[in-house]
């Protein structure tokens, strides 16, 4: 029995010897095989990875700018429903009017337009109708988006609404509109990329908006007439033909020997097109730089892996499963934490608007379900005169007036659950002990919030509301919170209190 277990046991090393000495060999063969085939595909490869950066590159920026639109749409949704709620007996109200909403909202260029094309902005009025194509109809009756060239050289993206049912001083108004600088468009898409990564807006008939090259096609140039010199006349009608119809596609120029690549995507609703453009010799000489090294790393681990096997082979046998263990428990910390930062606002410490919006969708299916029907209540908090620390004082006293903020909450809703879910807006969710004790802590920190408004300490806007019979989500107890919080808002205002204004 002795011998054969000895006899077992030598099969055992002889195999793992031989098996190891296999292995070792495949892997060497493997890493010099696997090094002249990266050498010959890294050309291969810089051209198929080149084409889909640039095409989810434009894409991406396309999707920015129209969320961008999408966004001004609804904030003059919102201004719309502003001005039809204030009672404006004279033409300064009406500005003073426009002017807030152009704080509150960040509306560049709002402004007015009455059934006889008088616009009125913040600080005037004039006649519209030589200025905007859109003002050409008696009724605006949908969404327009155009392209207009004003003050000079300025290229504008004009965004109009109709104003339905809007009377003001016995007058009737068809829209409202804003503009913003196409620059400030071509600001917002910018990337520190040191000069590698190239973008530029045109029009359908390749009229360039951003006033931005795309490398062999010059700064503020026709991408059409540009590009007509470095490719051939079937690929310059596809161009054409893409950018008259809006259609994806992409474009390669070579001119002295250097290739390269644009590709292009249409900004919804707009007419324009996004072009962008990387050099291939930038993405080539990353390739080599990793595959340099993958080279360096695949020696480095046949060598270790080789002295490992000759001194360590027994005792990796024998410690392979604590080592899976140990491996097992590490992922698992480190899920935890993960999860635990991906929740967490890094300023303040609580949870964030990711850790609401799960939150949020727990409860709505306890509501669904009929687990949760009552005691419940929602508390929407918001900082005021942060604007007015930031513009005074600077950003790190902003910061810091939002963690007082953030201090004063929790230190009151001791029983709830407190979220940061903007730059100056909390959200608390109270239940069991903190339901029962909400009115004594609400008055106890509306108290001490009022008497921070003589002592220039720090001031919450407070709106509050409890879930009830006929709510079916938990957005319904917050917006009631939201609107009850803007009314506490203009409270503490009348008290003396800074606001965003």
């Amino acid at each position: 029995m002795t011998n054969e277990k000895d006899s077992i046991n030598k099969r055992f090393i002889y195999t793992a010897i031989i098996g190891s000495t296999l292995v070792m060999a495949v892997l060497a063969f493997s890493m010099l095989w696997a090094s002249r085939k990266t050498v010959s595909t890294t050309d291969e490869a810089v051209s198929a990875v080149s084409s889909f950066y640039l095409e989810a590159m434009a894409d991406q920026r396309a999707r920015t700018i129209n969320n961008l639109i999408n966004n001004n749409f609804e904030h003059m949704d919102k201004a719309l429903t502003v001005i039809r709620d204030e009672d404006i007996e004279s033409q300064e109200e009406l500005r003073n009017v426009i002017g807030k909403i152009k704080t509150v909202l960040s509306l560049n260029r709002f402004a007015l337009v009455d059934e006889d094309n008088t616009v009125y902005t913040q600080y005037t009025t004039y006649s519209g109708g030589s200025r905007y194509d859109f003002l050409s109809s008696d009724k605006l009756s949908e969404r327009v988006i155009s392209t207009a060239y004003m003050y000079g050289s300025s290229k504008q993206l004009c965004l109009a609404t109709p104003a339905d049912g809007l009377e003001i001083l016995g007058k009737p108004f068809k829209a409202c509109f804003v503009q913003i600088d196409i620059k400030d468009i071509s600001d917002l898409l910018l990337l520190e990329d040191q000069g590698n990564t190239y973008f530029a807006l045109y029009t359908k008939n390749g009229g360039n908006l951003s006033d931005s090259g795309l490398g062999l096609v010059g700064a503020g140039e026709n991408i059409l007439e540009d590009s007509k010199d470095y490719i051939s006349r079937d690929s310059w009608e596809k161009l054409s033909t893409d950018f008259e119809e809006g259609k994806e596609g992409s474009l390669t120029l070579v001119s002295d020997g250097i290739q390269e690549t644009i590709c292009y995507a249409p900004v919804p609703d707009t007419g324009w097109m996004m072009a962008v453009l990387i050099r291939e010799s930038v993405i080539h000489e990353q390739f080599l730089e990793i595959s340099d090294n993958n080279r360096r790393v695949s020696r480095m681990l046949i060598i270790v892996t080789l002295l490992s096997m000759v001194i360590f082979a027994a005792v990796l046998l024998l410690q392979s499963r604590r080592i899976s263990r140990m491996r097992l428990e590490t992922e698992r910390e480190n899920s935890r934490m993960f999860r635990s930062m991906a929740n967490t606002d890094s300023m303040t410490g609580v949870r964030n608007k990711h850790a609401y919006s799960e939150y949020e969708k727990h409860l709505n299916n306890m509501i669904r379900s009929g687990e949760l029907r009552n005691r419940l209540a929602v508390l929407v908090c918001d900082v005021n005169g942060l604007k007015h620390v930031n513009d005074t004082k600077g950003h790190a006293a902003g910061d810091q007036l939002i963690k007082d903020a953030c201090s004063l909450i929790c230190e009151h809703f001791v029983h709830g659950t407190v979220f940061r879910i903007g730059g100056d807006e909390f959200a608390v969710i109270l239940q069991e002990k903190g339901y029962d004790t909400l009115d004594e802590t609400l008055s106890s920190i509306n108290r001490e919030i009022e008497d921070n408004i003589s002592r220039d300490r720090v001031v919450i806007s407070i709106g509050h509301s409890v879930l009830n019979e006929e709510d079916r989500q938990i957005h319904d107890v917050f917006e009631r919170a939201d609107n009850l919080m803007y009314q506490r808002k203009k409270e503490l205002k009348a008290m003396g209190a800074k606001t965003r204004e």
